[in-house]
């Protein structure tokens, strides 16, 4: 149940047993609280006098003057003292009452009022009230025993308005736990898709969007002791684009980075989700294709041609391919010059051409 749907008595668990447990804590008696009752007609004449030099006493503290603010306040504030003092000789202290002292804790440390404020106001109170009894109550030990009984009282009430006060500073400690977990996630959350991003980064080649070649290297070599463990093919493509120094020396670098950009996007539309294809450098790209002979590459090959040759008719590349099982497996770096030697020997043909 939320908090706003419980009443103040209900959030601090504050039943019947609980307010009695209370008072036998601090001895405060049935018996003392009727006494306390008995003088009610005593406050009640003197009400405004205790009222009015309470708050002379209190507006003088500039901290409490602050928090008042102006006459307006202090009246409200001066029927609501009066209620206060009244409840205190009322002859009824059950669970109303106790509601209404943690409400004025409540309503304290909502407007600021510091608990040492609060102790000194309690303070000053007392004293006029005591001053009030002390002239009227001749009778020394009935005098004696209504102070104590009002000193008991006054720590009772305090005991409550207090707990308002821890309470409320619980709950503002767990509202700003609540709120850091909340940050601390989502800024888990963010650095994790942000290290995503930046070891995508690190990974790809930021013009074609392919793998790097760093990262070929690892994949290739993981892709061969696969390979090897299931006794499967593996073809490696190795190409590049004909006359590429020309394209930029005629057309500019612009041109030629759309040209590396349409080879990455063909080879991505056209390869296998287990194929992984790399730009290893400059205007050279590989593919790496498990379980796969060099016959299916080829067809791969075709069709990234056929895909390039869309945008690009007058360009082409030259193809190498280098297949590597099952009799026997051969490392990356052999792979590797084995297929680029092949591409060579394609474009010495004359480009354009796919040699396996």
């Amino acid at each position: 149940m939320k908090r706003t749907e419980q009443t103040l008595l209900e959030q601090m668990k504050m039943s019947d047993v609980e307010i009695s447990h209370r008072m036998n804590l601090l001895s405060l008696t049935s018996e003392e609280l009727s006494l306390l009752h008995g003088h009610k007609s005593i406050i009640e004449d003197n009400i405004d006098v205790i009222v009015d030099e309470f708050y002379e006493k209190q507006t003088e503290i500039d901290e409490i003057s602050l928090l008042i603010g102006d006459a307006d306040t202090l009246m409200r504030l001066r029927a609501a003292q009066r209620k206060y003092v009244m409840d205190l000789f009322s002859g009824s202290y059950d669970s109303e009452y106790v509601n209404n002292r943690l409400r004025i804790g409540m309503v304290h440390k909502r407007i600021g009022v510091e608990p040492k404020l609060y102790l000194s106001a309690v303070r000053t109170l007392k004293e006029m009230i005591i001053k009030t009894l002390k002239r009227i109550i001749s009778d020394k030990d009935l005098y004696d025993r209504t102070i104590d009984a009002l000193e008991k009282l006054l720590y009772f009430d305090t005991t409550l308005v207090f707990d308002t006060y821890i309470d409320s500073l619980v709950g503002e400690i767990e509202n700003a736990k609540n709120r850091t977990e909340i940050y601390a996630k989502s800024l888990e959350e963010k650095v994790a898709e942000r290290t995503l991003q930046l070891e995508e980064q690190a990974q790809l080649d930021p013009l074609t969007n392919l793998y790097n070649q760093r990262v070929m290297q690892e994949l290739l070599s993981r892709d061969l002791a696969t390979s090897k463990r299931r006794q499967v093919k593996l073809s490696l493509v190795y190409f590049d684009i004909d006359q590429f120094k020309n394209i930029n020396d005629t057309h500019g670098h612009l041109k030629g980075d759309d040209v590396l950009k349409s080879i990455g996007k063909a080879m991505l539309n056209n390869v296998r989700s287990t194929d992984i294809a790399c730009r290893y450098g400059g205007d050279e790209f590989c593919i790496i294709l498990p379980d796969c002979g060099a016959d299916e590459a080829k067809v791969i090959c075709k069709k990234i041609m056929n895909e390039f040759n869309e945008k690009y008719p007058d360009y082409s590349f030259s193809v190498g391919i280098a297949e590597t099982g099952l009799d026997e497996y051969i490392d990356g770096d052999q792979l590797i010059k084995i297929a680029d030697d092949k591409m060579y020997q394609a474009k010495k043909d004359g480009g354009f051409q796919v040699r396996t």
